[in-house]
């Protein structure tokens, strides 16, 4: 829901409901099979180029919180981040010129007789993703970074989104209360966001990160709660620290609800649950 659309909605005395999902942040993801992101310094750059506050005050509501982390602040095992997600254009314009990729006479990074253009299909489900590409799009263009934002069409999305080689970068996102929601998000034989050689692809041609990988299993697997939370707070350090997500902004559920509507509640991750609901007079 906008920002716009909430306040149009409480001016009709109508409450607004914003539960949290709990889960792996709106965020944007890097596949490093491509090669143009398969660069630490090139990911790092686009991480610190990205202005997540700008973000999330320009297309949402207080409702949705900027992102701190991989995971939301309301997320079992959270661990707080922001001072690795910062928004740094001179750093990110060092960590270019480092990787070699400099400013061409078009205005556009480039090395090696390639410019450094990267493509993105939007997600339909969540909220404003377009917007949110289009605004991450203005963001990099400033360093000379272009990334096309191309319409989320099922057929097309579908096959594409698997070959990192024309979609090196994907909006991500997936709520849910336990942290083995981080492994499902990465792990290859699971959403395989990061599109790893063995996972959902067969047209990955080389990138693995056994670390990361390992740690994911350790996550499913480990019986002791504070061994288990402990190497969460892990994994997100080290998915920020290989820049292999943006976190942008918590994604809740959003519902208004009339006046005369008491009681409603909401499960683990912002589903609306009706038990106890009643209606006043009105």
């Amino acid at each position: 829901m906008q920002a716009y659309d909430e306040a149009q909605v409480e001016v009709q005395d109508f409450q607004i409901y914003a539960p949290p999902t709990r889960g792996v942040n709106n965020s944007v993801v890097f596949r490093p099979d491509n090669p143009l992101v398969a660069d630490l310094r090139v990911r790092q750059a686009l991480l610190h180029a990205t202005d997540t506050k700008e973000i999330v005050s320009t297309l949402f509501s207080k409702n949705y919180p900027q992102a701190s982390s991989i995971i939301a602040s309301t997320a079992l095992g959270y661990v707080n981040l922001s001072g690795k997600l910062s928004f740094d254009p001179e750093k990110s314009k060092k960590l270019l010129d480092e990787a070699g990729w400099t400013l061409g006479p078009n205005g556009l990074r480039q090395k090696d007789g390639k410019e450094l253009v990267l493509t993105a299909y939007e997600s339909l489900p969540q909220p404003q993703n377009k917007e949110t590409l289009q605004l991450v799009a203005q963001q990099w263009g400033k360093l000379g970074v272009k990334l096309n934002v191309l319409a989320g069409d099922s057929g097309s999305k579908t096959i594409d989104d698997l070959d990192p080689q024309k979609t090196p970068v994907s909006p991500a996102m997936v709520g849910r209360a336990d942290p083995d929601v981080i492994k499902s998000q990465y792990y290859p034989k699971n959403r395989d966001v990061l599109r790893q050689k063995g996972g959902l692809s067969d047209k990955v041609q080389n990138f693995v990160d056994d670390k990361l990988n390992g740690l994911l299993e350790l996550l499913a697997s480990e019986p002791n709660r504070d061994k288990r939370l402990a190497i969460a707070g892990e994994v997100q350090n080290y998915v920020v620290d290989q820049a292999y997500a943006i976190p942008i902004f918590e994604e809740p559920q959003a519902f208004a609800g009339a006046p005369y509507v008491k009681g409603v509640a909401f499960e683990a991750v912002g589903r609306p649950s009706f038990y106890s609901t009643w209606l006043a007079e009105h």
